[in-house]
């Protein structure tokens, strides 16, 4: 059998549910296989059923606790749960250091649940770009709520949030000064704030200030964000963030205006895509690797610069 005739295969079982044929098909895209491309494309025409989910904010915020008990939500609604756990890689493995499945093993009983921990492993496209082939592939699979937890807000989980249906940015109390170094970043890409641990001191605090934060930004699509007070630990308020997340998901439909930024999504991944390909195509015959190695020694040297470097490497492989 070959590789086109088993991509259907696997895409057959994926469109049934079947949870092995999504964890291959993710691994496929992870792993960069020689196929990959040709099994998203056969996945793609699947996809647009899911609501994608994308959760933000700084370590220790409670995040994992968060998607737990939201899933956990989402399953006594009868929905089917995706979750993607973007973690950094291990320097030595290349694998998901932070052990999402760990943290959330009541759901990792629960057949109705596909768990998988995402890590860069150097790949060219990075993070961002196979997190979102992963999420179509759960799209793909009828899963219809899908969670995106990344671990920070670094410029590759803002771009993974992005990719999002609906942001999701959670804070804690007591963060003043943190809310006012990541609202650059962040405060513009959040659709719903959440701050979580609100049995701390410091809660109504870290309300104002994220009011009078947001009361600062005019959104183009005029939604205004809400602010949503949890204490995950033992579920107080999940109701509440999935009430807001369906808000949010009916002001867009009402609205069209998430016609945007769907069409702002599909242009990004097409950069992204382009670049990894463009990058490949570059580098892909051994004399360019050793052009490559040269072109660094010089730079490195001083003997010229990085950009003319490109430029060589460039009219060479393209």
């Amino acid at each position: 059998m070959n590789s086109s005739d088993n991509n259907t295969s696997l895409v057959a079982r994926l469109a049934a549910g079947d949870a092995r044929a999504v964890a291959r098909a993710i691994s496929k895209v992870e792993d960069v296989s020689r196929d990959a491309s040709q099994l998203m494309k056969q996945i793609f025409p699947l996809t647009g059923r899911g609501l994608v989910i994308g959760i933000t904010g700084a370590p220790g915020a409670g995040k994992s606790s968060l998607v737990d008990k939201l899933a956990s939500y989402y399953r006594q609604q009868g929905e089917r749960v995706g979750i993607v756990a973007v973690d950094p890689s291990s320097p030595f493995s290349g694998g998901a250091i932070l052990g999402d499945r760990i943290r959330m093993q009541g759901l990792g009983l629960d057949s109705g649940v596909f768990i998988r921990s995402m890590a860069t492993r150097g790949n060219l496209g990075g993070l961002a770009r196979t997190t979102v082939d992963a999420v179509s592939i759960l799209d793909a699979a009828g899963y219809g709520r899908i969670i995106i937890e990344t671990v920070g807000v670094g410029q590759d989980e803002v771009e993974v949030v992005k990719a999002a249906d609906i942001s999701v940015v959670v804070l804690v109390p007591g963060m003043g000064d943190d809310i006012q170094a990541i609202k650059a970043g962040i405060m513009e890409i959040g659709d719903i704030f959440v701050i979580n641990k609100a049995d701390r001191e410091g809660v109504n605090a870290t309300e104002k200030e994220l009011e009078a934060l947001l009361s600062l930004a005019m959104r183009a699509d005029s939604w205004q964000p809400q602010i949503i007070k949890t204490v995950a630990t033992d579920g107080q308020g999940i109701q509440q963030l999935a009430t807001a997340i369906e808000k949010y998901r009916d002001f867009h439909l009402q609205t069209k205006s998430g016609d945007g930024r769907r069409r702002a999504i599909a242009r990004w991944r097409i950069l992204e895509l382009l670049r990894e390909r463009l990058v490949a195509q570059t580098l892909e015959s051994d004399s360019a690797s050793e052009k490559l190695d040269r072109l660094a020694g010089e730079v490195a040297s001083r003997q010229r610069d990085p950009y003319s470097a490109v430029e060589e490497l460039m009219a060479g492989g393209l």
